[in-house]
């Protein structure tokens, strides 16, 4: 019989649906509304069914506290919980979270577009840096896929001009880009240029990393980040940090510190980097902890519940629940089923030319920077007397060194996917589009991660400086944007550092410090081996003899029985024999003939003996 459960109205309240809006990564929106016990896992399910995407594991859903905190859904816990704070509707975006290591063994078309569209994003937003050459190849593989074959009777001259592909795009960019467009490119359908977009951008450095802006132990500021491959630091355009997962064994924070601890040339490892706020610092460790649970694990049963602190204090605990990278693909290669069809943004839809145009949800208006160079770089290319035209080139951006890693990640993918696209080019079609004029991208919803105006990258730029307004960690681009969050009144500490050591007297002084250091850990190391070696030759001639080390085994087992048979015997009998309980089961133990005997015959003389043994030595005491 099914018990009926009466509800006061002000839980009655709580029941009443919320709506829900999700922004997809084409920047198009879906609705749905959840009760208050909904969990996060049905915004999840509710957005890949209408997708009818299966290969799921790779994305997330993210959403923006009011203090523009960014944070990932957790599919286990329910959404009204995690979004308390937030006003209704409750407004979220479908992003990648988990940027698949190799993406040529994706199974499905489908999966593999969004995954472009998420890339498309990263590039236009400064998260993925990129040399010239790999710029202009990126960026002619999107305008093949949105464009189609170049066509000179519908694409003028500067048609590359109107594709937002860069925070700040140069001319010379945009004319290699046509090159490579009009010459190397030709007859790829969108799926095969997504495809090679794919490819050349995974082996990038900077390929899968959500910046975080914190500063190192010496006051610079850094971005880190977390991989496929594992934890790594960016300063400037360069990495100085690449701690893989199988080295990493420990992530912790505490209130606005996080620590990485590890293992580097069989030596012990810890990087302490400082963020913002706490609430930033616990988002980074979270985000640590899923992205090692996801690459390093081999099964979803290896995950374990990881704690922020020590053994002494509570702390945060956290785990990830969700498959691991190699059950994703493991899932992938048994799909069996006809091919979703691929719904592409149409031209004049594509975020290259349009952003959001849904007013109603904008927040937080932000001007973008101009993704196109300056008018004055247009304007200074004049017409000299014989009629040639004199441009101005901008400086070019110094090519990142990649790393031998990256390389031969590279050429495996190129071996692996040959046959992937030798499938994918008979039926390609050219997609030859007539050219519409584009739209002006408009200030984005200050929700999104990486939809809002700032301190954009410069593809001319030797930073790695992503948009200060998709950072992970709340960034005011009206107080001057990431460089003005770790400005510092006072010099950098490495900087004083290089000045104190170019004083002749102060490089003596350090070397005179440095020699007694050297003593005493010389010292120190002799004392520590003459000790250690004592033990091992006392561990050596217990271990030598079989007939003595049985012995000893032994011994130290009786003497274990019996500490634990007398910690609980001993306090039972004082139990009995000097407690007032008047407990039904004491008293009966009391009453029997061998518990008197026991009480009168030896506890009562023993009692005696020992208090008037207590008592002659306090007198002799006060007598001394």
């Amino acid at each position: 019989m099914k018990m009926l459960r009466f509800r006061s109205p002000s839980i009655r309240s709580l029941d009443q649906e919320v709506l829900c809006t999700i922004r997809l990564l084409d920047d198009s929106e879906i609705s749905c509304t959840i009760q208050k016990e909904t969990k996060g896992q049905f915004l999840l399910d509710h957005v890949c069914n209408h997708y009818n995407l299966l290969e799921k594991d790779y994305f997330g859903i993210r959403y923006v506290d009011p203090e523009k905190q960014r944070h990932w859904l957790e599919p286990n816990k329910p959404v009204v919980k995690q979004m308390k704070s937030a006003l209704h509707p409750f407004t979220m975006c479908f992003r990648v979270k988990f940027y698949p290591h190799e993406p040529m063994k994706i199974k499905e078309e489908l999966t593999r577009y969004l995954l472009y569209l998420q890339l498309k994003r990263d590039i236009y937003h400064g998260r993925l840096l990129c040399p010239f050459a790999e710029a202009a190849y990126l960026g002619a593989c999107i305008v093949q896929a949105e464009l189609g074959d170049y066509d000179p009777e519908e694409h003028p001259s500067d048609y590359i001009r109107d594709f937002k592909l860069f925070p700040k795009q140069s001319l010379k960019l945009e004319r290699k880009i046509m090159e490579i467009h009009k010459n190397e490119l030709r007859g790829q359908c969108a799926a095969l240029a997504e495809l090679n977009m794919l490819q050349r951008a995974h082996s990038l450095e900077t390929y899968g990393v959500d910046p975080h802006p914190c500063k190192d132990f010496t006051g610079s500021t850094a971005f880190l980040g977390f991989t496929a491959t594992g934890f790594v630091v960016f300063q400037g355009n360069k990495r100085i940090h690449l701690l893989k997962w199988g080295d990493v064994s420990k992530l912790k924070f505490e209130g606005k510190t996080f620590y990485v601890i590890g293992v580097q040339k069989e030596k012990k490892l810890v990087l302490t980097f400082h963020t913002t706020t706490p609430a930033a610092c616990k988002h980074l460790w979270k985000c640590g902890v899923e992205n090692q649970a996801f690459y390093k694990c081999a099964k979803s049963s290896q995950i374990k519940t990881v704690s922020s602190s020590n053994i002494f204090f509570k702390g945060s605990r956290f785990r990830y629940s969700g498959k691991v990278a190699k059950e994703v693909i493991e899932a992938s290669s048994k799909i069996q089923r006809d091919p979703p069809e691929v719904h592409r943004a149409q031209f004049g839809q594509s975020r290259s030319y349009n952003s959001l145009s849904h007013k109603n949800l904008i927040m937080n208006m932000e001007p973008l920077v101009p993704a196109l160079p300056s008018t004055n770089e247009y304007e200074e290319a004049a017409a000299d007397p014989a009629g040639v035209v004199a441009v101005k080139d901008p400086v070019p951006l110094s090519p990142l060194e990649p790393s031998a890693a990256a390389d031969t990640e590279q050429s495996c993918a190129e071996r692996g996917s040959s046959s992937l696209i030798n499938d994918l080019q008979p039926h390609c079609v050219s997609m030859e589009t007539p050219y519409l004029p584009p739209l002006t991208p408009k200030a984005e919803d200050g929700l999104e991660e990486d939809d809002e105006g700032g301190g954009a990258l410069t593809i001319s730029e030797l930073a790695y400086s992503p948009c200060a307004s998709m950072l992970p960690t709340p960034v005011e681009d009206s107080q001057g944007g990431v460089n003005q969050l770790f400005s510092s009144p006072v010099q950098s500490p490495a900087r004083l550092l290089r000045e104190l050591h170019a004083d002749p007297d102060i490089q003596a002084q350090l070397e005179a410090e440095r020699e007694r250091d050297r003593e005493f850990e010389r010292t120190r190391l002799a004392a520590r081996s003459r000790m250690s070696g004592i033990l091992a030759s006392s561990l050596r001639l217990l271990s030598s003899n079989e007939r003595v080390n049985t012995w000893v085994l032994g011994v130290a087992r009786f003497v274990a029985v019996l500490m634990g048979v007398l910690l609980i015997t001993v306090p039972t009998l004082l139990l009995l024999l000097e407690s007032d309980i008047d407990v039904s089961f004491l008293h009966e133990i009391r009453q029997t003939p061998e518990f008197e005997q026991f009480h009168y015959e030896y506890y009562c003389p023993l009692r005696r003996w020992i208090l008037c043994k207590i008592s002659m030595a306090m007198e002799n005491l006060w007598s001394d």
